[in-house]
């Protein structure tokens, strides 16, 4: 039978869960750092990106930390078309020494980890269908480079990630430390649900309580934060035009001051707004949580968490294991 001919082919483009050369990376094995094809973004791909940045300004302007808007302003992100790293990469170094690495998917939580103590940042380069702009579960270069990147411009926040990867780091020494291979699994478990529920409630859907800007520091659209009122860091949330909203407005949210013995206990699901959050009080009070966090997992305390949601998988397992 002769081959198809090239016009019926499927187009070249990167939508999520819809493109040939992710699916053909990952056959390959090449599951983690790879080059952005930025060739293959179709006119759709671009659209899209277009469309979900402009219908972002207005809530951004209104619910946004402001160093995000500031980091914002310091890309130079365009609605005209998808940014390429290396370009954001030119900004982004100089500033914090943080880069922006593509990868072809899912990054198993020490090697993602890792790469935040290396000031490397694992960024999806597939964008969600055009007709499905809402947020998504599975992550895309808007959630990543829109919603995460901006973040990376301001040192304190910077630094908090960098900890974060050493916390990682010390789990996985910890763990190699073990004798007993079942009760290695059982504390990695632990640990791992801890650190991603502690990422979860704070760098992907983190809000911050302000004390009031500096004369001259509002002019980026912001609201006077002088009576305190609270912000979004996370990047679940800067990356969704409904729930940034929510998260500050709805009344049925339980937002929580920031307390690590109630984040690394408490579920969550990644299918619908978020009915808790929590507040910190600065990119500094952030960095000392994550210096905290690392002190409770070599004091134990983070090795009988409660179960339920995240599910620990086996590669996320495996990829400490590997770690020493």
């Amino acid at each position: 039978m002769a081959a198809a001919p090239k016009s019926a082919e499927r187009p070249p483009d990167l939508t999520t869960t819809k493109a040939p050369f992710i699916e053909e990376a990952r056959a390959h094995g090449e599951i983690y750092i790879i080059e952005q094809p930025y060739e293959l973004y179709s006119a759709e791909n671009q659209a899209t990106w277009g469309r979900l940045l402009e219908r972002m300004r207005d809530p951004w302007a209104r619910y946004a930390n402001r160093r995000f808007l500031e980091g914002m302003a310091k890309l130079q992100l365009s609605a005209a078309r998808i940014p390429h790293l290396d370009e954001v990469n030119r900004f982004l170094q100089p500033l914090t020494g943080f880069r922006a690495r593509a990868v072809s998917g899912y990054v198993p939580s020490y090697v993602f980890f890792d790469c935040l103590r290396r000031r490397e940042f694992p960024t999806t380069i597939t964008i969600r269908d055009g007709e499905r702009l809402e947020y998504l579960p599975e992550p895309d270069i808007f959630h990543d480079v829109a919603g995460h990147v901006p973040m990376h411009t301001d040192r304190a926040f910077a630094a908090a990630l960098v900890r974060f990867g050493d916390a990682a780091e010390a789990a996985a020494q910890r763990a190699a430390a073990l004798p007993d291979q079942r009760e290695r699994l059982r504390r990695l478990t632990s640990n791992i649900r801890a650190m991603s529920r502690f990422f979860w409630f704070s760098v992907e859907f983190g809000l911050m309580r302000h004390a009031g800007d500096q004369p001259g520091e509002a002019q980026l659209g912001q609201r006077d934060d002088a009576d305190g009122a609270l912000k979004v860091y996370g990047s679940g949330l800067l990356s969704s035009f409904g729930e940034i909203a929510h998260a500050i407005d709805a009344p049925e949210v339980e937002r929580r001051p920031f307390d690590i013995a109630e984040v690394v206990n408490q579920p969550f699901e990644i299918d619908h707004y978020q009915p808790l959050l929590y507040i910190v009080d600065s990119f500094d009070h952030l960095f000392a949580l994550v210096n905290e966090l690392e002190a409770w997992m070599q004091a134990g305390k983070l090795d009988d968490v409660a179960g339920g949601e995240p599910a620990v998988s086996e590669s996320d397992l495996a990829s400490f294991l590997r770690a020493h």
